[in-house]
């Protein structure tokens, strides 16, 4: 065993897995988070196998499942006329195919989920409402009253963690911005599948809907290329940025403008993302989540890379010195990442294809079978972590 200790800067999912990783090897850890309390943030989020395979092997799974829905598949369909265009089965074809289920839930229930395993684990200590000024061991320290063997930074996008690691990534706007929001059971349309994860495309534009089963309703994700913003954060969504959401889905189907212009509270989330850089200083502090790879939500895997990231680093702590150890996490996740992120890209082109691309996706579509589909995401989804 290389590390005895570690500090976590962030209780957030990437912190919360890490945690739970350090203890089952026999690692404890002090986790280091801002806000005086970890309440409900966000809306949902999609646990494809890879992630749920991790969480199973932590023992929070089975807590997950009693709250999500597991959808039966994840189908494309036009944004223009609400005509199919190709589905990837879930469900039971995704437990046997690649060995763990995928689920939707409300992104509170994961962190939740993770955070009463953390608060019933002797080896992990949480401290709240702590703003962290400095990342090296005596900062932390001053707050944990133990010197860590390894600092993790799992602190997101913003990361404070990346100001003690030369070269680390930065982020930047990527021209993409969300808006999310909820709609229930009774003022949802027709259209809206209750059973599965659909993606409406259209040019340079898609929505994506999902049920929850913690609201008894939807969550739709509406994302548009192109856009400028001035906002860092996600802000409750103005006139005129409902206004900039219509136009930008303007020539979609009706149902679907209808959905978007009666949304209520929606938020407006720029989308932010990192660039290269590196993810440790070669001695005791490492990036993982968001605070290394921010990416996009196009392959929705943002939960799943951050699940893998804290896994796959304690696998690599337990097994060799720690310079080395986070020399060959950062080599084996980095490959992994950019692999996540170009297929993101991909789905980005597809989803947002207009003209004559938009015609040859289709017709692309048309001619794959669903079996094909899902053969094409066994890398993702098949992803497992020895250790």
């Amino acid at each position: 065993m290389s590390i005895k200790h570690a500090a976590i800067v962030g209780a957030g999912v990437a912190g919360l897995t890490a945690a739970l990783s350090l203890a089952a090897k026999g690692i404890s850890s002090d986790i280091i988070e801002q806000a005086p309390q970890l309440g409900e943030v966000g809306a949902g989020l999609q646990l494809s196998p890879n992630a749920t395979r991790v969480l199973d092997a932590l023992g929070v799974l089975s807590e997950l499942e009693r709250h999500w829905v597991e959808p039966t598949a994840i189908s494309l369909v036009s944004g223009k006329d609400l005509r199919p265009l190709a589905s990837v089965p879930a469900g039971q074809f995704a437990r046997k195919r690649w060995g763990h289920p995928y689920g939707v839930l409300h992104r509170s229930t994961l962190q939740q989920g993770l955070l009463r395993a953390v608060l019933n684990q002797p080896l992990c200590r949480l401290h709240l409402g702590h703003r962290v000024q400095g990342v090296g061991g005596d900062a932390l320290a001053s707050i944990t009253h133990r010197k860590p063997d390894l600092v993790i930074g799992a602190d997101g996008a913003w990361s404070v963690a990346r100001d003690a690691i030369v070269g680390a990534p930065s982020v930047s706007f990527s021209g993409n911005i969300a808006w999310r929001f909820t709609v229930s059971q009774a003022a949802a349309p027709g259209f809206l599948s209750r059973t599965g994860v659909t993606a409406y495309l259209g040019a340079k534009a898609h929505l994506v809907s999902y049920p929850l089963n913690e609201i008894e309703g939807f969550n739709l994700v509406a994302i548009a290329a192109g856009t400028r913003s001035d906002e860092s954060w996600a802000i409750d969504a103005d006139a005129a940025r409902r206004a900039m959401l219509l136009e930008q889905f303007s020539g979609w189907h009706r149902d679907i403008r209808t959905i978007l212009a009666g949304a209520e509270r929606p938020t407006f989330w720029p989308l932010y993302q990192a660039s290269e850089g590196n993810w440790h200083n070669g001695r005791d502090t490492i990036l993982i989540g968001d605070a290394a790879h921010a990416m996009m939500p196009f392959s929705a895997q943002g939960a799943a890379m951050a699940i893998e990231d804290a896994f796959a680093l304690v696998v690599h702590v337990a097994r060799a010195p720690l310079p080395s150890a986070l020399a060959t996490f950062t080599t084996e996740r980095k490959a992994r990442a950019a692999r996540v992120k170009a297929r993101g890209d991909f789905n980005r082109f597809a989803y947002h294809a207009r003209g004559p691309f938009r015609l040859g996706r289709d017709i692309v579509l048309s001619l794959r079978s669903p079996e094909t589909l899902a053969a094409d995401l066994d890398w993702l989804y098949g992803h497992r972590i020895d250790g």
